[in-house]
């Protein structure tokens, strides 16, 4: 009897599964090489869009998986054997342009992401931490900044972060991705007054050259530059040589460079921040160096800012200027949070000390993950 009533039971159930395979209710998922998964058959895709998935991912596989719902998930590469996952609401953009695989998708837990070569760039919902981060420290410790130039920025963050400073009368944002500007004007809706901005001067260019190019010096330099991955088409804006010969030549008198320097936490600090730090060490006379957690990016990141004259302002100072400058209000930084920012726990102190690497073109560290080659 026992025997009889399983022996139904499975009937039962090879029966239900013959019918919802017959009805095309069965979900088949595709993992792509570059960390994207979705539905097969929903549709969705027109041909140009199934032509570029097709180009971008080279290696795909099925998998088996439990997750019942429909929307797909992205996966990002964080080392061997570790991965960040979130589950997407839809993918606004996906292809490869002539230098970078880019994707805009929709999160459930982060917004809109900004992703290239499989790399977290920028998420709606926490951007303003790593932006804020990135160029206010800057612009309020210099006496009086007027001209600012920012590698990269194509999403135009950055720009919208430098416009709300009252003194500044001009920037140059140079991304050398026109395909990564169009879709990031169009789709990131807060960044929108940024790019109508008459005070905002757009190249599309390659920086290194624009920078050549150009004989008149600047404020303050952004490296708002993706991470340096093997193969990517910026590691060489990181080099000794770049920020000697370049950078350094092109800043007036009390200039500032500051650059985002990559993930800075306790296991990841040693893949490029403390290099970044090194090399810059070498070539200015004073750094800085500070921290802040993205959430989206599930780990700690650093900036280093540099100058050949010393950063000397404490917290009161620097709120003051936070008050006068800053057009609206900031929504992270504060005069005491930065200066806490700076310091360091005893294992990244203790590598940035000791750290002898200095990046070159011929001998240069990358963060875990790939890129797309690109040869100037």
């Amino acid at each position: 009897m026992y025997r009889s009533l399983l022996f139904l039971c499975f009937c039962f159930a090879v029966l239900i599964l013959v019918c919802f395979a017959s009805m095309g209710e069965a979900v088949e998922i595709l993992v792509h090489s570059n960390g994207f998964s979705s539905n097969l058959d929903d549709g969705s895709l027109d041909d140009h869009e199934a032509d570029q998935i097709t180009a971008i991912n080279n290696t795909n596989k099925n998998i088996d998986t439990d997750d019942q719902s429909s929307c797909g998930w992205f996966e990002e590469d964080i080392d061997d054997h570790l991965k960040w996952s979130f589950a997407l609401n839809s993918t606004l953009y996906i292809g490869a342009s002539e230098y970078q695989e880019i994707a805009l998708l929709d999160t459930k837990h982060f917004g809109k992401v900004l992703v290239i070569d499989g790399k977290m760039q920028s998420a709606e919902i926490d951007e303003f931490v790593y932006h804020e981060c990135l160029v206010h420290p800057a612009l309020l410790y210099h006496p009086n900044p007027i001209t600012v130039f920012i590698m990269g920025g194509g999403e135009g963050s950055a720009a919208r972060e430098v416009l709300k400073h009252k003194s500044i009368e001009k920037v140059v944002m140079c991304d050398i991705d026109q395909e990564v500007v169009d879709f990031c004007r169009k789709h990131l809706t807060a960044n929108r007054k940024a790019f109508s901005d008459e005070k905002l001067d757009l190249v599309i260019d390659d920086a290194k050259a624009e920078l050549e190019r150009r004989e008149e010096k600047f404020d303050v330099i952004f490296g708002d530059l993706a991470d340096p991955v093997e193969g990517g088409p910026c590691y060489q804006l990181y080099t000794k040589s770049f920020y000697e010969n370049v950078i350094k030549a092109k800043l007036k008198h009390n200039g500032i460079f500051v650059t985002q320097a990559g993930p800075a936490g306790v296991l990841t600090h040693k893949e490029v921040f403390s290099s970044i730090y090194n090399t810059l060490r070498h070539v200015f006379k004073y750094l800085t160096v500070y921290t802040a957690h993205i959430p989206s990016f599930a780990d700690t990141w650093g900036w280093v800012m540099a100058s050949d004259e010393p950063f000397s302002l404490d917290a009161s100072q620097i709120e003051s200027r936070i008050k006068e400058r800053i057009n609206g209000e900031l929504l992270y930084l504060t005069g005491p949070s930065f200066l806490s920012s700076t310091i360091m726990n005893k294992s990244v102190n203790k590598s940035l000390l000791n750290e002898t690497h200095v990046y070159t073109e011929e001998n240069a560290r990358f963060i875990y993950g790939h890129g797309k080659a690109y040869l100037a």
